[in-house]
């Protein structure tokens, strides 16, 4: 058997070297939590005989659970709302800005990226002072105009409020992935097309919109993983509606309240687990989906 090269194995070592420190902070920072987790999931703590080895009975019981399939409900239909709106608002956007016509293209595109600069907790905040049903802007605009006081809180309207929150939040983010994929289109495309008479709404149709696809279905990706971590917004809003965002109104929240009221983190871990499995599958259905049209 030849004996590598003295060169190789110091490049071998070398490159050990420089992702140690990586491998480091993540193995301590995120497996050892995950591997933690997993085992207290198997777990449960009773008062009498402290902790008892229950297997997958913690899973068990979160399938049957009704808030638990509640809350995925919630984020589910959360996802179908939301992420058709802002993937039509961050597309459109983002051909507005690449194609040329648009003053102060480079000003647009700041603003529209803004709101993901703002934190979660200061966005949801902000909305939520917007939305009050009795200090919000509508519900003081309705005092002085003859238009009805609109609760956007409610049970009826709270997935749509939420919606427009993390649109706001995200569109702009999704923008520059989708402007980012425009520009890597080669300008010769645009050169044949204009030599054919094709019109900017053609060229869009034809040429940009297809060019797009693996980044829109990036972006599609990381909004079901996002839609199914929510929490940061209606945990904050359940302080003005705390009737309709309950303990359980996402699986997120469900979890946290879990583990940090009810005290239960073995159940809580589990729920954690089941939900990320949720997402690994949405996921993978996607891609799945994703591969087939591009076989196609």
């Amino acid at each position: 058997m030849a004996r590598q090269p003295r060169g190789g194995r110091n490049r071998e070592r070398a490159g050990l070297l420089f992702i140690a420190p990586f491998l480091l902070v993540f193995v301590t920072l995120f497996m050892t939590p995950l591997f933690y987790a997993g085992y207290l999931s198997v777990w449960k703590q009773t008062l009498v005989g402290g902790n008892h080895f229950v297997g997958f009975a913690n899973y068990a019981k979160a399938l049957v659970d009704p808030a638990f399939r509640s809350g995925l409900g919630h984020v589910a239909a959360f996802f179908f709302l939301q992420v058709p709106v802002m993937l039509i608002l961050s597309i459109s956007l983002a051909l507005a800005i690449d194609s040329g016509k648009l003053r102060g293209a480079k000003v647009y595109r700041i603003i529209a990226f803004l709101p993901y600069a703002v934190p979660a907790v200061v966005s949801s905040v902000i909305w939520g002072y917007l939305y009050g049903p009795n200090f919000g802007l509508e519900a003081q605009l309705s005092q002085f105009l003859p238009i009805p006081k609109i609760n956007f809180l409610s049970s009826t309207l709270a997935l749509p409020s939420l919606a427009n929150i993390v649109t706001w939040e995200f569109a702009g983010y999704n923008m520059i992935i989708l402007y980012a994929a425009l520009k890597s289109i080669s300008t010769d495309l645009y050169e044949a097309a204009a030599v054919d008479g094709a019109g900017a709404i053609r060229i869009a149709w034809s040429i940009k919109l297809p060019a797009l696809r693996p980044a829109i279905f990036l972006t599609v990706l990381f909004s079901v993983i996002g839609s199914f971590q929510l929490f940061t917004e209606p945990y904050n809003l359940a302080n003005i509606a705390p009737m309709v965002f309950n303990n359980s109104y996402t699986p997120n929240i469900y979890a946290y309240s879990t583990s940090f009221t009810s005290l239960d983190q073995n159940y809580a871990a589990a729920l954690s687990f089941l939900l990320g499995f949720v997402v690994i599958i949405m996921s993978g259905a996607l891609r799945l989906v994703a591969r087939n049209r591009k076989e196609s």
